[in-house]
């Protein structure tokens, strides 16, 4: 019997190697014979460079940036050992856990750091960068970034506006200037949001960074200004494109401005660890992540995890430290072979997260078990 655990992150608990470590642990203990493969995963956001460390061979760098608020902090990203990719951590340089919670306003916060990490990559030769978006503490539109890259942002007067350009100045932008790079931009978005509207980077995003409901909506009015401005250079549509709105709207700065591509980051990720290879030679696949819901239909790794096992006839187990009751009908429509999803906080109770690793390691076991006794290949 082969198994593969391929969890993505435990939010807050578990790293997504710690994960896959505690349902092979699990494993082992119901199936000791068992092969196991351990594949962490992740799905564009925190945590995709580690999980992408091995997987292509890089060297994980620090460097000192500038962070969310404007004063520095130490970021790590990955370069191949050949220099010609590179992979950036959009959250290792703007991300929310770098903001104390006093301090949260995504009206002031800068995605100018994350330029600077992809500057690093391409003073290096680099020709291919791989951008994770997710986690951010920003809603700048990616003006920070695409800033610190040589885009330029104009007033009503023609004048470049005061550098960084944060999300509150978004509606004084009156004309940009775009900045063309001589590598191959791969933005791997955590969500498929648009820009703007109900499901965008301001109204869906910015309230769990700190922004009041008055600066949602000065965030919508200025992301919406930026999407105008480039509106005279492109076609009009990039606001509308999947992922746009990750990352506070870094999806659309880096595609607007820099000509990156934006991609579901779970399936870049799963690609790029050869996962679908894998998945066909395994028995049975564990999945998983912190929590369950509806935003895990959009593009969150473990439902894509799901439906790449549908796709190869192999039965998949979900395993989440919440799952939304509202949502698991939905789950299941979507990805047919998905077995569970199993809870923590239902199978182990509110001791679970005391320690989420044994507890994931018994409810590993326990599904399991329950799949040796009627096994079955979907």
């Amino acid at each position: 019997m082969r198994i593969l655990c391929a969890p993505d992150k435990f939010k807050g608990t578990l790293s997504a190697l710690e994960a896959a470590g505690a349902m092979a642990d699990g494993a082992r203990r119901v199936a000791p014979d068992a092969e196991i493969d351990v594949c962490p995963v992740a799905d564009g956001g925190e945590g995709t460079l580690a999980v992408l460390a091995w997987p292509l061979g890089l060297e994980i760098r620090t460097a000192n940036v500038t962070g969310p608020l404007g004063s520095r902090v130490t970021a790590s990203w990955g370069i191949s050992v050949d220099r010609r990719s590179a992979v950036v951590e959009l959250a290792q340089a703007a991300g929310l856990s770098l903001v104390p919670m006093a301090e949260r306003d995504p009206t002031r916060t800068t995605t100018v750091g994350v330029g600077e990490l992809i500057r690093l990559a391409l003073d290096e030769g680099c020709t291919e960068i791989i951008v994770a978006l997710g986690g951010s503490a920003t809603c700048d539109g990616g003006a920070g970034v695409a800033g610190a890259l040589g885009a330029v942002f104009l007033d009503a007067d023609g004048r470049p506006l005061p550098a960084p350009v944060v999300g509150a100045a978004l509606e004084r932008v009156a004309a940009v200037r775009r900045v063309e790079l001589p590598a191959r931009l791969r933005v791997a978005c955590d969500v498929a949001s648009p820009l703007l509207g109900e499901q965008g980077a301001a109204s869906l995003f910015a309230p769990q960074k700190g922004a009041t409901e008055a600066q949602v909506a000065e965030l919508e009015r200025g992301l919406s200004q930026l999407s105008r401005c480039v509106e005279v250079i492109d076609d009009g549509k990039l606001h509308l494109r999947p992922g746009a709105g990750a990352a506070g709207g870094a999806g659309f700065g880096l595609a607007a401005l820099c000509g990156g591509q934006l991609e579901r980051g779970a399936d870049l990720v799963l690609d790029a660890i050869g996962f679908d290879e894998r998945c066909r030679q395994a028995d049975l696949v564990l999945t998983g992540e912190g929590r369950l819901d509806a935003q895990s239909l959009f593009g969150k790794a473990a439902v894509r995890v799901a439906r790449r096992g549908d796709r190869a006839h192999v039965p998949v187990a979900a395993i989440a430290g919440e799952v939304d009751p509202q949502v698991e009908r939905l789950l299941n429509v979507a990805c047919r072979g998905l077995k569970g999803p199993w809870s923590l906080r239902e199978e182990v109770g509110e001791a679970a997260f005391a320690d989420p690793a044994e507890s994931l390691r018994q409810v590993s076991a326990k599904v399991i078990g329950q799949y040796l006794i009627r096994p079955s290949r979907a």
